[in-house]
């Protein structure tokens, strides 16, 4: 537990890290099954407001919370490719001509809550890895 969590003030482990993106994966997929069924759709997800992401995200950790990190691995690859059919299946129309959401199209809905993710973890990563850097060399200096 030593990356920035996704709540003000917390640490999350790598695993949770997959977690997350794999839980907004997964949200994508589960939004567009209830439209296709003409079902009603509670965004972000049942229970959370968008302005309980942090909360959301504790979810995430929990759902994924028995799987090894090679089983998470393998669970955001399938989760990925799983996401990338469903655009390969829509049309251009279908992704950005009509809104889906508010004023938002389905294409920009899958790409705030999947491809941001992505972006925001990176971002953790570089950032963790750059203060291991710099405890190192302190540790080095130390020494």
């Amino acid at each position: 537990m030593t990356l920035e969590g996704h709540s003000k003030g917390t640490l999350m482990s790598v695993n949770n890290l997959l977690s997350y993106l794999i839980g907004w994966g997964e949200l994508v997929l589960k939004w567009n099954r209830k439209s296709e069924e003409n079902s009603h759709i509670e965004l972000p997800e049942t229970g959370f407001k968008w302005n309980e992401l942090g909360k959301l995200a504790q979810k995430f950790y929990g759902d994924y919370a028995d799987l090894d990190f090679t089983t998470l691995c393998t669970k955001l690859n399938q989760t990925v490719f799983k996401i990338l059919d469903l655009i390969e299946q829509k049309t251009n129309y279908e992704l950005y001509g009509v809104t889906w959401y508010g004023k938002w199209t389905l294409g920009r809905m899958i790409q705030f809550n999947t491809a941001s993710p992505y972006q925001n973890a990176t971002g953790r990563i570089r950032k963790w890895k750059k203060i291991q850097k710099n405890n190192q060399q302190l540790d080095s200096v130390n020494e």
